[in-house]
């Protein structure tokens, strides 16, 4: 199992770099990552949690084997409507916000075949793949909040601020 970097690492806050080719250690990544999201109880998790700098993401909203997604570059080519609801993050231990995302998106990617793939999502499916595309640019679900909203989870923060200093 591999370690999620928590908040206030620095390579969460860093744009990860594109995949140039799928080769056997892209895929060892896959697994590996995979492996740690399900060990984490996670439904999603960005190749940046787990101090990678390279644009990849799986997700599993459901649990099921053959519901797994490998996402390789991925970009979203267009979003509509809108819906609140509360997130967390493996990477943002304690803390949980209200927050607003598209409720469907189409995104275009790379499976682990090196295929280009196009996915519709709507719902939970398309939170988790806006959040972990947020990890592929640097970005964590608080930095979606107004101000208001951020003070909920900033006592959390402070915490992981803290420890990470203790190291």
């Amino acid at each position: 199992m591999l370690t999620i970097r928590t908040y206030p690492d620095d390579v969460l806050s860093t744009k990860a770099k594109p995949v140039r080719r799928i080769d056997k250690s892209t895929l060892a990544l896959i697994d590996k990552m995979f492996e740690t999201m399900y060990e984490e109880r996670g439904v999603g998790l960005a190749a940046p949690q787990i101090g990678e700098g390279v644009r990849i993401c799986v997700l599993n909203c459901t649990g099921k084997k053959e519901d797994e997604i490998v996402l390789i570059n991925p970009v979203i080519v267009s979003s509509s409507g809108e819906h609140v609801d509360e997130e967390g993050c493996l990477s943002v231990p304690g803390a949980r916000a209200k927050v607003a995302r598209a409720e469907r998106i189409t995104v275009k990617a790379f499976n682990r075949k090196g295929e280009e793939i196009e996915l519709e999502a709507d719902g939970l499916h398309a939170r988790c793949i806006q959040h972990e595309l947020d990890h592929l640019n640097g970005r964590l679900f608080f930095h979606r909040l107004n101000e208001a909203a951020r003070m909920t989870v900033n006592a959390q923060l402070k915490r992981l601020e803290d420890e990470h200093e203790e190291e």
